[in-house]
């Protein structure tokens, strides 16, 4: 693919170019604007020190509301909320395995 699909999000200041089709370039920046908010309130906190460690709780607590919401009955989900949590994990995993600096805090 090109560098024309490439998205640079920033989160937790630093950035990160992600190739994503055009017609998901908003939710991937949604998406990123979500994950550096709660990265941010975590790493506030004071609890938890170090990026991966920052990330690895914000992608538990995010996915434990996704399925919270999933298991609810009054709430309509389009598609599989279990994939897409799977989808956006393969993600990270891609990004934190391709960048060097992704594990340091």
């Amino acid at each position: 693919m090109s560098s024309s699909n490439s998205v640079t999000v920033q989160i937790l200041d630093k950035e990160y170019s992600i190739i994503c089709p055009q017609e998901e370039r908003s939710n991937l920046v949604s998406a990123a604007r979500y994950l550096d908010g709660k990265m941010r309130e975590i790493r506030s906190s004071g609890k938890v020190i170090g990026a991966d460690r920052i990330a690895v709780m914000a992608a538990l607590n995010i996915t434990h509301d996704l399925l919270h919401k999933e298991e609810r009955p009054d709430v309509q989900a389009g598609g599989s909320t279990r994939e897409q949590v799977r989808d956006l994990l393969d993600r990270v995993d891609l990004v934190l395995a391709t960048d060097p600096d992704a594990t340091k805090g």
